[in-house]
């Protein structure tokens, strides 16, 4: 059954027309990923769907007995409340028929009176359909599941009690999607649901969609995520969309499929258009009546010929490359016994950890454990109240601020990037500049009028500027559509510097990054690979084990490999040594033995008699014989000792 579908949507802002003929469909228990690069519509269409911006032209359809929920970046709370009791206003209807039963309790416990039987009669059997009411619709179980949900989003109890007014934007944002999850309704709409959320309940987020019994429709550009939830992928591009029925992954095989056969069938009547206009020309230039005739014969039927439009192409991406102006030292980094705390909240403690040349890690963990915070102990921004951080030989540290606050809101764009880098020319400004999407007035244009994205791409471009050859990057895919994202990826992996990231896209973490550090309170737990590979390790600690590198780059296996040679060199250096020991030993007894046999053929019993004394001198020759083999021996045992 078709819960919503929209037919011929066009919407202007102005001269410029942003959506000029989305058609699509979703059936019941559909979930859909809605793609696109930033600033294709992706969320007026949204807007449009929620009645809160009216489209020029077309139809919307949304089923009557669905109902629609909507994440969107206008909050619907009340900022008076506690956590808890927003929670609570969406199961109203539950706490007023707490209260009446309450009430009815309260009535069923007065005496009873013979000549009120009705009355009696009555409360009880408002009592059992109310009691009933009460467990069908979730009475016993609704303040579980409101636990449940504020956990699973990065919630503990000791917030439930918190005015929402004190939260930052990102746990306002948490809030409204857990009321969001509660509500269910039917059809849900979610906007980048998976900002403002660590990895783990990004993780329990997909694990509650997967099971989600209603029709989703998600705009993300979270990849990993879009994979792991959607069963359809609808790409809003050039002001309509392309429907495909696979989730991200398979959608970019099948996209490619796509526009290969368009192309082939668009190239195909181009040539056949061509041809047919050439011949009607060459008939009208013969300027007889026949030819005539032939030449408008055959342009009515290229007139009505059904034209195959041109495939979609994607916008020209940001062109990213980072390259190291120096190189560095092989030892980039080394970390020792770091520790922070405010107040009385201790973030970390004990974290060692050192970075070689070369090396791409992602620095993962809780919101709020202090990833960040270690980035400005390395930059000497912030103190640690104990440990020591050490830059090594020849490091240029260059960062990447998720926050943006490098950047001064009342420059220009031009400007902004040129006072950090005043050597370059006007040409070598407005080109670097171009690479990066900003292009004629667009590089005049205020810092503060810029979006997120748009800011996102200037440090980028300054990072890139800069040459540096030890990066720290804090979020540098927030904010950035999935084609600048692809840039960024393919950037790092060719860049010959050091890299530390923190970041919750699992799609770029399996993509460009060798080893993970894991912050937890009691400090670093290092992983050696990718995303994949952490998540597979957390669920059986022992797989892998035998293809780990150390810090030498040597996995498990090659060091087992080598420990085992050494034992055994070791164990055959004994025995070397063992037998020069008993060789020299028995060259001493034998050339003891030589010096008595020589000695006794002097005496006068012995060379008088011809017969024991060429007994002797056999014995001296084969004593000499055995102690020259002995030496021989024991010369290429020394040898190879």
């Amino acid at each position: 059954m078709i819960v919503l579908s929209c037919k011929n949507i066009k919407k202007s802002f102005g001269i410029d027309e942003i959506l000029k003929d989305v058609t699509f469909n979703i059936n019941e228990g559909e979930k859909v990923g809605l793609i696109g690069a930033n600033g294709e519509g992706k969320s007026t269409l949204f807007r449009i769907l929620t009645r809160e911006v009216y489209y020029d032209s077309g139809e919307v359809f949304i089923d009557k007995g669905s109902t629609l929920g909507y994440l969107s970046q206008h909050l619907d709370l009340d900022f008076e409340n506690t956590i808890m009791e927003e929670m609570l206003t969406v199961f109203s209807d539950l706490i007023n028929l707490e209260k009446k039963l309450q009430t009815l309790e309260e009535k069923m416990n007065e005496p009873y009176d013979p000549s009120k039987q009705d009355y009696h009669d009555k409360l009880i059997k408002d009592y059992t359909q109310g009691q009933e009411l009460y467990e069908n619709r979730g009475g016993y179980v609704f303040r579980g599941e409101i636990s449940r949900v504020l956990k699973g989003l990065g919630f503990v109890e000791e917030d439930f009690g918190k005015s929402i007014n004190v939260l930052s934007g990102g746990q306002k944002t948490r809030v409204a999607l857990c009321k969001l999850l509660l509500i269910k309704p039917e059809l849900l709409l979610l906007d980048e649901p998976t900002n403002h959320l660590d990895l783990d309940a990004i993780e329990w987020l997909e694990e509650y969609l997967k099971s989600y019994k209603g029709t989703v429709l998600v705009i993300s550009h979270d990849r990993f995520f879009l994979d792991s939830i959607t069963t359809h992928t609808y790409e809003l591009i050039n002001g309509h969309v392309n429907c495909y029925n696979a989730p991200y992954t398979k959608y970019l095989e099948l996209r490619k499929k796509d526009y290969e056969t368009k192309l082939k069938a668009f190239n195909l009547q181009q040539s056949e258009i061509k041809r047919q206009e050439e011949i009607i020309e060459r008939f009208r230039s013969f300027n007889r009546e026949k030819s005539i005739k032939a030449a408008e014969s055959r342009q009515k039927a290229l007139d009505k010929m059904e034209r195959v439009d041109a495939p979609d192409r994607e916008k020209m991406g940001t062109r990213i490359s980072f390259q190291s102006q120096i190189k560095s030292g092989n030892d980039v980094l080394h970390v020792e016994n770091l520790s922070k705390r405010y107040g009385d909240k201790l973030l970390f403690k004990d974290v060692n950890f050192d970075l070689r040349r070369g090396d791409k890690v992602a620095l993962i963990g809780e919101n709020g454990r202090g990833k960040t915070t270690i980035f400005k102990i390395i930059m000497k921004n912030l103190e640690a109240d104990s440990g020591i951080t050490y830059l090594g030989k020849n490091v240029f540290l260059g960062y990447y601020d998720q926050e943006q606050s490098n950047l001064d809101l009342e420059k220009t764009v031009i400007d902004e990037v040129w006072d950090e880098f005043p050597k370059m020319t006007t040409t070598e400004i407005r080109t670097a500049l171009a690479s990066f999407l900003f292009y004629n007035e667009d590089v005049f244009k205020k810092i503060s009028n810029l979006s997120g994205g748009e800011r996102c791409r200037i440090n980028l471009l300054k990072l890139m500027l800069s040459k540096s050859n030890f990066l720290l990057l804090d979020e540098p895919t927030n904010h950035l559509d999935i084609m600048s994202r692809e840039a960024l990826e393919d950037a790092i992996m060719d860049y010959d510097g050091t890299l530390v990231v923190i970041s919750h896209d699992r799609y770029f973490l399996n993509k460009v990054i060798n080893k993970i550090y894991e912050l937890e309170q009691s400090g670093i737990k290092e992983y050696l690979g990718n995303y994949n590979y952490y998540t597979e390790k957390k669920k059986n600690p022992n797989r892998y084990d035998d293809n780990e590198e150390d810090q030498s780059g040597k996995t498990k296996t090659q060091i087992k490999e080598e420990r085992k040679k050494k034992r055994e060199a070791e164990k055959l250096e004994k025995e070397n040594s063992l037998k020069l020991k008993n060789l020299e030993k028995n060259i001493a007894l034998l050339e003891e033995k030589l010096v008595k046999l020589q000695e006794d053929l002097c005496l006068e019993e012995v060379y008088s008699n011809p017969t024991e004394s060429g007994k002797v001198n056999k014995e001296i020759l084969d004593t000499q014989t055995q102690i020259d083999a002995l030496y021989e021996e024991w010369e290429e045992l020394e040898a190879n000792s």
